[in-house]
This record gives C-alpha cells, sequence and structure tokens, in this order.
C-alpha cells in the first residue's frame, strides 16, 4: 500500500484550469457533488455550477454513476482536489458554437424574454443576447415582442465581455436587398429628407435618391418635392451589396431635363411606361 500511494505522488495526471475532462458522478452533498476524473481526488462540483438553469435536484442534472464531460475551473487543492463546472462548459461550448452560426452568416431565433429601453433582450442558444431598437423591425411596440421568437443574425460576438448583439433588420435587409436587380422600376416609400438627398424604404431595404439623380435640373430643397411617408416610383441604378448601399434614380425617368419637378404626378403615374426609355439612359 505504501508502495502504492507512492507511485501516486509520483504521478503526473496534468490537470489543468481550463481543460475538459471526462468524468462520474459518485457522491452528492448539500453543496454539490463528488466526481470521479481518475485523479488523486475525486473533482467536486458545487451546486451553482451543475447546470445553466436552477438546480433544486442535483439527480436531474448529475445522474449518479453517469459519464460526462466537466470543465476545471480552479487548480488542484493541497489534496488534489479540482473544482469542476458543468455549468461553465454549456456555455463555453454555446459560445463556441454562437461563433460558428456568426462566421457562416447563418441566421437563428432568438426568443425575447425581457424589454429595456435600448432594445430587446432574450435567449439565443442558451445564453443571453440583445437586439438594439434600432435594429428591429418593430420599434415602437416592443412589449408585443415578449414571448415571441425573432429571426436575426449576429452583429457582435463577444465571450470576453459576454456580449451577444444580433440585427433583425440587417437580416431583412439582405434578403430584400437580394431580391433586387439593376435597372428595375420599384415602389418605396420616403423614410428620410437629407439636404444631400433622400432615403427610400423598399420593402425593408433602404436605397438613397441622391439630389443630383433626382432631375436633370437643379434642385435646391428636396423638402418642395418630397415629404415624408410618400410613396415614390424610383429605378435601381447600383447595388453594392459589400457597402449595402442601393442607389436610386428619378431622373432617368424624365422625358427631359426638369420634368419631375413640373410633373411630378404625371411622371410617377407613367413610370411603367418610361421603364425602357429609362434603361437606355442607364446603359448609356
Amino acid at each position: 500500500m505504501d508502495d502504492f500511494a507512492q507511485a501516486l505522488e509520483q504521478f503526473n495526471y496534468n490537470f489543468e484550469k481550463g481543460q475538459i475532462v471526462r468524468g462520474k458522478v459518485i457522491q452528492y452533498t448539500s453543496d454539490g457533488a463528488y466526481v470521479e476524473i481518475g485523479g488523486k481526488s475525486p473533482g467536486f462540483v458545487p451546486l451553482r455550477e451543475a447546470s445553466i438553469e436552477p438546480v433544486t435536484n442535483l439527480n436531474d442534472y448529475l445522474p449518479l454513476d453517469q459519464e460526462q464531460d466537466f470543465l476545471i475551473i480552479s487548480s488542484a487543492d493541497a489534496e488534489g482536489q479540482l473544482i469542476l463546472s458543468r455549468r461553465q462548459l454549456i456555455i463555453k461550448q454555446a459560445w463556441n458554437q454562437v461563433k460558428e452560426i456568426a462566421e457562416s452568416g447563418t441566421s437563428v431565433q432568438m426568443r425575447v424574454t425581457g424589454i429595456n429601453r435600448g432594445g430587446v433582450t432574450g435567449e439565443v442558444e442558451g445564453l443571453r443576447g440583445f437586439i438594439p431598437r434600432s435594429h428591429l423591425v418593430e420599434k415602437e411596440d416592443l412589449d408585443s415582442l415578449v414571448g415571441q421568437s425573432i429571426t436575426a443574425n449576429f452583429i457582435q460576438v463577444d465571450p470576453d465581455n459576454n456580449k451577444l448583439v444580433l440585427s433583425q433588420r440587417q437580416l431583412v435587409r439582405a434578403a430584400a436587398m437580394s431580391q433586387l436587380t439593376i435597372g428595375t422600376l420599384v415602389e418605396g416609400k420616403v423614410a428620410k429628407i437629407q439636404p444631400y438627398g433622400v432615403f427610400v424604404d423598399i420593402n425593408g431595404a433602404t436605397g438613397l435618391l441622391h439630389i443630383t439623380q433626382v432631375s436633370g435640373v437643379h434642385i435646391d430643397a428636396l423638402t418642395t418635392i418630397f415629404k415624408i411617408g410618400q410613396t415614390i416610383k424610383v429605378m435601381i441604378v447600383e447595388i453594392d451589396e459589400y457597402k449595402n448601399r442601393i442607389a436610386l434614380s428619378t431622373k432617368v425617368l424624365e422625358s427631359y431635363p426638369g420634368e419631375i419637378v413640373e410633373k411630378f404626378d404625371e411622371v410617377m403615374a407613367n413610370a411603367e411606361e418610361r421603364v425602357e426609355q429609362a434603361r437606355e439612359k442607364l446603359s448609356q
């Protein structure tokens, strides 16, 4: 027995903090569970580290004599005992899964569980995610989103700072952009007016009608022609998927420079009839 004990002392198990080990639960205590992992002493899983969910019955999460993987979260003490965790291992695996999904560009479902001033929070792949208000399709009635599952994609995955940010609007925009082609006449709503141009919402994708593309004549103020919420017809003249830009034009619909200023309603009403003429201008 003395020789066996001496051999154990000399044996290097190479257990280190951050390592994943496989073990079998052999005993419960009021504070946690002992796990046989093949070392000098069994490892110990504190109650709070047994699962990502609140634990009332250890047997539900750490059944006796069942092998599971655990994450070592502390170095061995003087008696060679290690502190193990199932909770942190599950979280670690979830972050790895999220990274793979983010890199592949695949969308995910986030179940909304709460709201705050900045947006909505929820659960995705077992982690707490956040969608800013500006990245939601529904920006006003956030309460109506609680309990719903939102399809979104990841825009920030930062396990070191425990930040997981998603976007619903970006996914909708990407889907809408994929349906658009250069030279197509589309209908949209004026979403924003700036001195340099008009932003038009086209089924979730936002295009820019630059002031130089409104008419063949100089425009002093875009607010004299457009108003927020107005439905207009525009020609798509450029799509840059890498920069997420859609360039629009009404100038190509004009029969002569300045027609859009003088006869805006007429140009809009006859826009479909002007498509071929517009495409010829676009190709020149």
